[in-house]
């Protein structure tokens, strides 16, 4: 059942974090509605990778460890950035901030892809 959970979790936290990151990309400024999809995606994403690790019985250090950890923190810098340039409301700011939400998001499909293949 918690493989189902964990599984469930990284669809939706995929669904959720690409929607947002290409929503944003097509309106080419960053809006309420993408901070808030990000993060839906770092909930689901966080509950997942806390399931998965359930399964495992804690986390290993080999390249799916390390990337996985190194995306969940570059996804949790990148909401609270994404946050903060959204409330402090400069247009320039918001205007550009889909560049950086791309390179964030090629980052953290790594361990999503590497996770998928080397546990199928």
């Amino acid at each position: 059942m918690l493989l189902i959970f964990a599984i469930i979790s990284m669809m939706a936290a995929v669904t959720a974090y690409t929607t947002g990151v290409f929503l944003e990309r097509k309106a080419k400024t960053l809006r309420k509605s993408h901070v808030i999809i990000f993060w839906i995606g770092l909930l689901f994403d966080t509950a997942g990778t806390t399931a998965m690790g359930a399964i495992n019985l804690g986390f290993t250090l080999n390249i799916h460890g390390i990337t996985g950890l190194a995306a969940l923190l570059f996804m949790l810098f990148h909401i609270i950035w994404a946050t903060f340039v959204y409330f402090k409301g400069n247009e320039s700011s918001k205007n550009n901030f889909h560049k950086f939400s791309f390179w964030v998001w090629l980052i953290w499909l790594i361990p999503f892809i590497s996770g998928m293949l080397l546990n199928m």
